[in-house]
C-alpha cells in the first residue's frame, strides 16, 4: 500500500484534468494523476491508407461499449435517447473530438435571468474571458477575430482553417440569406506550432489525427507535464475515495494495471473525469452527496445534421473535421419559435466514402446492389453536412446511476444512464433543420436529407456534479470545491449547470483553469488531512 503523500491528485488526463495539472505544476505543487485509460497508438490512425475507414471504426469507436478498450468501463445506455460517446485514455476525450472551439456566450451564463429557465451560472462569461485567453493558446486555436455574435477578444493564435469549396459556397448563400456566419474556431493547428504540425486536411479529426495538427492534452500538455515532474499513472482504475474521520478526503483508492490495489494519498483530490466518471465515483464512494443531486442533471446537446448532395464537385472530401464556419443566427431566443434557448450551426466536409454509404443517416438509397457505384458518385466530392447543436436545459429526472449488475476489469461498478430528450429541444430541432434545408438549397443542392435527434452523439457530457453558491441546491461551489468535503475538487463538465449550445471543450477548459488558479490562490487557507 502506498502512503506517499503529494499536494494534489488529479483523477483523469484529459482537457480539464491537463491544464489544472499545469497550473499546480506551475505553483510548484507535486502533483499525481491517475488515467485509467493508456496513452493513444497513433501507428492505428491510418488516415491516407486504403484501410483508414475500416479500422477507424474499430481502434477509434466512440462509444466506449463497442469500443472495449482496456481503460474503458461499462455504460448501459439502454435507457436514454442519446449514447454517451468518450475516450478513456491519456489526452480524454479530446483524442477522438472534432476540435470545434466554441466560447460559451454571454447569454449562456444568465439563461433565468433572460429567459426564466434553468439556472444562472454564479460565474460569468466576464470571469472566464481571460482563461478563455490562456487555454486558447495551449490548445494551438486557429480562427479570426471579430466574430459578431460574440464579444470582442484576443486573437486566436493561428489563423483559420481554410474554407475551401464547401465553405465558400456556404459563406455566400448565408450572404445572400444575410444570415450571420463566421470562419470556424478550432483547436487544429493550421501552421506548425509548439508540437502540432500543420493539418493535412484529411478529414480524420475524430478517428486519430495521424499528423498530430489536433490539440488533444496528449501532445498538448502531459510530454512536457511529465518532463516538468507530474507523475501520471496510466492504467489506474479508481475504486473510491478515502477518507478521514473527519470527513476530509485523504487520497484515491485505486488498481492499478497489475490489478494490486494502491492508495495514492494527496491534501486536496481533484475530480476530472467527465460527466459520467465523475458521478460514478463519487457514488460509489458515497461522498458530496448531501443535495441529492450528484449524478442528476446530466446533459447531452440534442445533435441532429443537414446533408447536402450537389451536381458540382466540390472537393467535400477533403478538409478539416474540424468545422470550415459557424453560424449563430439563431441562437438567442425568439419566444415567437415555440421554444427557448438556440443551436449553433457548423457546416463540414462530408470526408471519405464509407460514412456516407453505410445505412443509416444518408438512407437506404444505394446502400446495396446495382446501384451502390451510382450513389457513391454522387455523393463523394459532392456532398455537406451541416450539423446541429441544440442547448440541453437541465432535467433532474436526467441521471447517471452506478449500475448493480456490470462491473469494471477491476470490479468497480459501471453505469447506467437515463436520459430523456425534452420536448424544448424536439421544437428546437425541428425549426433549426427547416432553416438549414433552405440554406442547402441555397447552396445549391440538388438533394437534402434531415436527420433530427440522431442517437449516437452524447460527446458533450455536462452538468451531474452541478456548480452553485446554495448547498441544498449544487454539488460544489464557484471554484469547484464540494460543499460536504472541503478538500475535495470537481473540475470537468459535471460542474455546468446550464449547457449552452456549442461545443463545451473550450469552456471546460477555461474553467478548469480559473478553479485552479483559485485553488493555488487559496491555498495557505486549503484545509487538509492532518
Amino acid at each position: 500500500m502506498d502512503v506517499d503523500r503529494v499536494d494534489a491528485v488529479i483523477v483523469g488526463a484529459g482537457p480539464s484534468g491537463a491544464v489544472t495539472a499545469r497550473r499546480l505544476a506551475d505553483a510548484g505543487m507535486s502533483v499525481v494523476c491517475l488515467e485509467q485509460g493508456g496513452w493513444p497508438d497513433y501507428s492505428k490512425a491510418r488516415a491516407g491508407f486504403p484501410d483508414f475507414e475500416l479500422v477507424a471504426r474499430k481502434h477509434w469507436d466512440w462509444n466506449p461499449n463497442t469500443r472495449r478498450a482496456p481503460g474503458d468501463y461499462p455504460v448501459d445506455d439502454g435507457d436514454s435517447d442519446i449514447t454517451a460517446l468518450m475516450y478513456n485514455g491519456v489526452g480524454g476525450s479530446a483524442v477522438m473530438y472534432a476540435a470545434h472551439w466554441e466560447r460559451f456566450l454571454p447569454s449562456d451564463f444568465r439563461v433565468r435571468t433572460l429567459d426564466g429557465v434553468a439556472d444562472d451560472w454564479p460565474v460569468t462569461y466576464e470571469d472566464l474571458e481571460p482563461y478563455f485567453d490562456e487555454v486558447e493558446r495551449q490548445f494551438a486555436v486557429s480562427g479570426l477575430e471579430g466574430d459578431p455574435a460574440l464579444p470582442p477578444a484576443t486573437a486566436p493564435p493561428l489563423p483559420p482553417v481554410p474554407l475551401n469549396k464547401v465553405g465558400r459556397r456556404g459563406a455566400e448563400a448565408l450572404n445572400r440569406l444575410g444570415w450571420h456566419w463566421w470562419p470556424g474556431s478550432n483547436a487544429i493547428a493550421t501552421k506548425d506550432y509548439g508540437r502540432l504540425h500543420a493539418c493535412a486536411q484529411s478529414t480524420a479529426c475524430p478517428f486519430g489525427c495521424p499528423v498530430g495538427a489536433k490539440a488533444s492534452p496528449d501532445r498538448t500538455h502531459w510530454p512536457d507535464l511529465v518532463a516538468d515532474g507530474v507523475r501520471l499513472v496510466t492504467g489506474a482504475r479508481v475504486r473510491e475515495l478515502v477518507t478521514t474521520a473527519s470527513g476530509l478526503v485523504d487520497g484515491v483508492g485505486y488498481v492499478d494495471h497489475d490489478g494490486v490495489e494502491r492508495i495514492q494519498r494527496a491534501q486536496v483530490v481533484i475530480l476530472c473525469a467527465n460527466a459520467i466518471g465523475t458521478p460514478r465515483i463519487l457514488l460509489n464512494s458515497g461522498l458530496a452527496n448531501s443535495s441529492g443531486l450528484v449524478g442528476r442533471r446530466l446533459m447531452m446537446h440534442p445533435f441532429g445534421n443537414a446533408i447536402g448532395i450537389f451536381d458540382e464537385d466540390l472537393e467535400s472530401w477533403r478538409g478539416p473535421l474540424g468545422q470550415h464556419l459557424h453560424s449563430l443566427q439563431f441562437y438567442e431566443t425568439d419566444v415567437a419559435r415555440g421554444f427557448v434557448r438556440g443551436a449553433k450551426w457548423n457546416l463540414l466536409p462530408s470526408g471519405a466514402p464509407l460514412s456516407m454509404m453505410l445505412p443509416g443517416l444518408w438512407g437506404t438509397e444505394g446502400s446495396w446492389g446495382e446501384d451502390f457505384h451510382t450513389a457513391l458518385r454522387a455523393r463523394l466530392g459532392r456532398s455537406a453536412i451541416w450539423t446541429v447543436i441544440c442547448e440541453d436545459l437541465p432535467d433532474e429526472s436526467n441521471r447517471v446511476v452506478l449500475d448493480p449488475d456490470t462491473v469494471d476489469a477491476a470490479g468497480v461498478p459501471g453505469v447506467r444512464i437515463e436520459y430523456r430528450t425534452s420536448e424544448n429541444a424536439r421544437a428546437m430541432m425541428d425549426f433549426h433543420l427547416t432553416k438549414l434545408e433552405l440554406v442547402l438549397r441555397e447552396m445549391g443542392a440538388t438533394q437534402t436529407i434531415l436527420n433530427g435527434h440522431i442517437r449516437a452523439s452524447g460527446w458533450h457530457l455536462m452538468g451531474t456534479a452541478v456548480m452553485g453558491r446554495d448547498p441544498a441546491t449544487s454539488v460544489v461551489d464557484p471554484v469547484g470545491r464540494c460543499h460536504d468535503v472541503p478538500n475535495l475538487f470537481v473540475l470537468d463538465g459535471s460542474t455546468f449547470p446550464t449547457s449552452s449550445g456549442v461545443n463545451p471543450t473550450a469552456t471546460i477548459a477555461a474553467n478548469a483553469l480559473r478553479c485552479a488558479d483559485a485553488l493555488v490562490r487559496d491555498r495557505a487557507a486549503q484545509v487538509v488531512p492532518a
